[in-house]
């Protein structure tokens, strides 16, 4: 039987919540009478800010107490970001649906450069992400690159309050929380990759609950989880997670896929860069196939 009310866990933070209502009112569009809650909770990913995530576990901390409430049953789905869900779920969950992506570009901000060009020898850029790191060096070896944790406005605070010359977030992020006009210049393909599943909204739920599973799916955008699904799929081939800095996009044509990825080393801004096309029904071997060409260009030797 099919359930009167939808409850979602989601994170606190303001973009979290942004995203759970986006749902939540999409669902309720989608099925009228249907009654949608938020279940807000704390994650150990938002609560221990002084540490690089990559040295705490990575990303999935972000997952897990919301996974624990689908298990305890205080909850019937969770939303994240995607770049944020592990390449391989933990066993019992599905991703029943994705949403449409946004701009999937890395966003420069700065209150006083124009662009990652301008910056002055030894600038100060702020980002705890890896993926980020690594091409900031290949394109400026001289700047100086700092960790930067925190929710959205944390971070352009501590931008403001002068600690960082220049921050690198998401555009998506941004945009969703009505600051687009904090996006100072672009960071985009093919000269600069995104997370792979960058910019994309996913709704994890367990996979155990077939009416709950029909009631999302109708949200799930086909063209988006085709792409990201490539994307992924090379992650997953190269061991990827919050620890290694993997970039991938892959965008849809009229003759199928085409996607690129790349691995980088932060310490020294060597970037290794692979890309290939395949059929709109291959995604996820033309995912390994960018994996295991990137693999045979040496990036096994940053992927730990």
């Amino acid at each position: 039987m099919s359930p009167s009310t939808l409850r979602i866990a989601t994170r606190k933070s303001a973009l979290a919540l942004w995203q759970a209502e986006h749902v939540a009112a999409l669902l309720r569009a989608a099925h009228p009478g249907l009654g949608v809650e938020l279940v807000p909770l704390s994650t150990r990913g938002d609560e221990i800010l002084d540490q690089p995530l990559a040295t705490i576990g990575g990303k999935g901390l972000f997952l897990k107490e919301l996974e624990v409430a689908m298990l305890e049953g205080r909850a019937e789905l969770a939303v994240h970001s995607l770049k944020d869900v592990p390449a391989q779920l933990e066993s019992g969950f599905a991703l029943p649906a994705i949403l449409p992506r946004a701009d999937a570009a890395d966003a420069f901000v700065s209150n006083h450069y124009a662009d990652l060009a301008t910056l002055p020898p030894g600038a100060r850029v702020g980002t705890s992400s890896l993926r980020r790191q690594a091409q900031l060096r290949a394109l400026r070896p001289d700047l100086q690159l700092r960790d930067l944790r925190g929710n959205v406005g944390t971070r352009l605070g501590k931008l403001d309050a002068g600690d960082y010359d220049a921050i690198v977030l998401a555009c998506a992020g941004l945009e969703r929380l009505g600051l687009a006009t904090r996006i100072t210049s672009r960071l985009a393909a093919p000269d600069w990759l995104p997370a792979p599943g960058q910019a994309a909204i996913a709704i994890e739920a367990r996979d155990n609950h077939p009416a709950v599973l029909a009631l999302l799916a109708v949200l799930d955008d086909a063209d988006t989880r085709l792409t990201v699904s490539a994307e992924r799929a090379m992650n997953q081939a190269l061991g990827g997670s919050c620890t290694v800095p993997i970039g991938a996009w892959c965008v849809r044509g009229e003759h199928g896929l085409h996607l690129q990825g790349l691995v980088g080393d932060p310490a020294s801004g060597r970037v290794v860069r692979a890309e290939a096309s395949g059929s709109a029904d291959g995604a996820k071997a033309l995912g390994e196939r960018v994996a295991k060409t990137l693999l045979d260009q040496g990036a096994g030797a940053w992927l730990g």
